[in-house]
C-alpha cells in the first residue's frame, strides 16, 4: 500500500468523522430537552438519599413531579417540614404543616413472652420464612419472625432485632416506608413521632388462641376501650388500636391492659 492510499483512507475517515460529530451536535440541540431550573434547586435541598420513600425513583423523581405539580412540596419524607418549607419556598407556594411520622412494629412477643411450633433452619430471611409450614415457626403467624427483612431494607439504620422482635429507634427513622413494604406479616405501621402509646400486636384471632402462642398478644377484653377516658382505643375483630389524633397520653389503656400489648413509645 502507498503512501497516498493511507492518505485518502485517513482523509475518508476523518470526514466520516466530521460529520457524524456535526449531525450529533445538531440532533443534541434540536431535540434538547429544556429542563426547568427550579428542579435543580429543588433537587439540591432534597436529603439525596434516594430512597424512594416519596414514591418516585429517587429524589431527581420527586423534583421533577413537583415542578410539574404531581406531587406536593411536602413529598420527601426523609427531609420533613425543614426540606418542605425550602421546596415551597422554591414553588411559590406555602408548605402546610406536616407532623413527623415514624415506623412501629405491631408486635411484643420477643423469646420470652412468644412460643413456637418448632425449629425452623431454613435462610433466615423473613420473606422466605413465610412459606415455611404454618407461616413460619413462631405459634402466633401475625407475629415478628425476627429474621430481619425490614432491617436489611432500612437505609438509615432505624430498625434492629432486638430479643427476635424488629424494633424501630424512632429517633433515627425517617418514615421512608421501606420497612412496611417489604414486612410479609404486615406488621409495620407510621405513626406520630409524638404518639405516647401503641398497641403491639396485630393478630384477629380470639382471645384462646392468642393466650397459647403468646403471652403478650391481645385478647380482646375490651378494658381499654371501656376505661379510655378521650374515647381513642376501640377493639375490633378482636384486636385493639388507638387513635393517635384521639388520643391524650394519658396511659390507662395501658394500666388496664392485662397482657400489657398497648406500650409506651
Amino acid at each position: 500500500m502507498n503512501v497516498s492510499s493511507i492518505l485518502i483512507a485517513t482523509a475518508i475517515v476523518a470526514a466520516i468523522g466530521l460529520l457524524i460529530g456535526l449531525f450529533l451536535g445538531i440532533a443534541g440541540i434540536k431535540f434538547k430537552v429544556e429542563t426547568d431550573p427550579r428542579e435543580e434547586e429543588i433537587l439540591a435541598n432534597l436529603p439525596g438519599n434516594n430512597c424512594g420513600g416519596c414514591g418516585y425513583p429517587g429524589c431527581s423523581g420527586l423534583a421533577a413531579a413537583i415542578v410539574a405539580g404531581e406531587a406536593p412540596v411536602s413529598g420527601c419524607p426523609v427531609g420533613g417540614s425543614a426540606v418542605a418549607s425550602k421546596v415551597a419556598a422554591i414553588m411559590g407556594e406555602e408548605a402546610a404543616d406536616t407532623e413527623r411520622m415514624v415506623a412501629f412494629v405491631k408486635c411484643n412477643g420477643n423469646c420470652e413472652k412468644a412460643n413456637t411450633d418448632y425449629d425452623y433452619v431454613g435462610t433466615k430471611d423473613c420473606r422466605m420464612a413465610q412459606f415455611a409450614p404454618g407461616g413460619g415457626p413462631k405459634s402466633c403467624n401475625a407475629g415478628c419472625m425476627g429474621y430481619g427483612s425490614c432491617v436489611s431494607a432500612c437505609p438509615f439504620d432505624a430498625i434492629h432485632v432486638i430479643s427476635g422482635i424488629a424494633v424501630v429507634d424512632k429517633e433515627k427513622c425517617k418514615a421512608c416506608g421501606k420497612c412496611i413494604a417489604v414486612c410479609p406479616k404486615h406488621l409495620i405501621e407510621l405513626i406520630p413521632y409524638s404518639a405516647s402509646y401503641a398497641v403491639a400486636c396485630n393478630s384477629h384471632e380470639k382471645g384462646p388462641v392468642v393466650m397459647k402462642a403468646c403471652q403478650a398478644g391481645c385478647v380482646g377484653c375490651m378494658l381499654c376501650q371501656k376505661n379510655c377516658p378521650a374515647e381513642a382505643v376501640s377493639v375490633t375483630d378482636a384486636l385493639a388500636s388507638i387513635d393517635q389524633e384521639a388520643c391524650k397520653g394519658c396511659g390507662i389503656c395501658a394500666e388496664k391492659c392485662p397482657k400489657k400489648c398497648i406500650i409506651n413509645i
